[in-house]
């Protein structure tokens, strides 16, 4: 019995565990996401008889997640800074991308950065298509003042 609920638990940790990360990423940074991916699925391990029936366990443990992070820590860090290996990234990008609301900037890196569709998105935020679409195109609105770009056309 215990190596069926280890081997369930597993297969769902394969399915939702990267999903989880680069959402909890996108909305909190690279370690402080990774740490709330982990906080979330330790929680899934505690309550896998609740977790295994809902309808939406990903949307719900990055609820989990999001929660885990304490009020002191939830600066996000999105972008680390350059090195030999990692590619140029504008230098104004992530103070403007904490600018944005936690939802605004979770979004616009997960549509923009990992290429999720806006179904992917709502999904996992447990939003609707339109609340995802606002979200990124306000998102992106304000980066375009920040970043001073303009669209012509």
């Amino acid at each position: 019995m215990a190596e069926a609920f280890t081997a369930e638990f597993a297969g769902f940790v394969g399915e939702v565990e990267p999903r989880l990360r680069r959402a909890l990423v996108a909305r909190w940074g690279g370690d402080l996401g990774r740490d709330a991916a982990a906080d979330a699925l330790i929680y899934a391990w505690r309550h896998w008889d609740k977790v295994k029936g809902m309808d939406n366990p990903a949307g719900y443990l990055y609820r989990v997640g999001v929660n885990s992070v304490t009020p002191q820590a939830r600066i996000p860090v999105v972008v680390g800074l350059p090195n030999s290996e990692e590619p140029w990234v504008e230098p104004a990008l992530e103070p403007s991308l904490k600018a944005l609301s936690d939802n605004q900037r979770t979004a616009v890196i997960l549509h923009h950065g990992f290429a999720w569709t806006y179904e992917e998105i709502a999904k996992m935020l447990d939003a609707s298509v339109s609340t995802v679409r606002t979200h990124i195109d306000r998102g992106m609105a304000k980066l375009r003042v920040a970043l001073e770009v303009r669209i012509d056309g």
